[in-house]
């Protein structure tokens, strides 16, 4: 079992950085291929971005790849999203989850854990 427990959202200008952040209980966090995803009103849920078991592996969507960065310290059972050049489009719930799966958390199906989200919300 893994709980997820996502912090860091908050309300900033389009331009602005925001770093977000996604603590893992239990000692397998390292065992857990991690991602972030994000659901804006009226849409549905989509990949944000992926880091294998050590970190050495990352995936991004296009629309984030080359502003995100996404990165985790399993000492401190952590995973991050360090987010640049925020655009409004940016604005939604943004989600961690956890996976034994590469392929699961990047296809965004059949997921094990999820955590309760965290509200970024980018003004024009």
């Amino acid at each position: 079992q893994v709980q997820l427990v996502e912090s860091g959202g908050g309300l900033v200008q389009a331009g602005d950085s925001l770093r977000l952040f996604c603590a893992g209980s239990g000692r397998t966090f390292s065992s857990y291929v991690m991602g972030w995803f994000r659901q804006a009103p009226g849409k549905e849920r989509e990949f944000v971005a992926g880091i294998s078991w050590s970190g050495a592996n990352t995936y991004y969507a296009d629309s984030v790849k080359g502003r995100f960065t996404i990165s985790r310290d399993n000492a401190k059972n952590t995973m991050y999203l360090q987010m640049n050049s925020l655009k409004p489009e940016d604005t939604a719930v943004y989600y961690c989850a956890a996976d034994p799966n590469i392929r699961a958390v990047t296809a965004g199906r059949g997921i094990d854990f999820w955590g309760k989200g965290t509200l970024v919300t980018v003004s024009s």
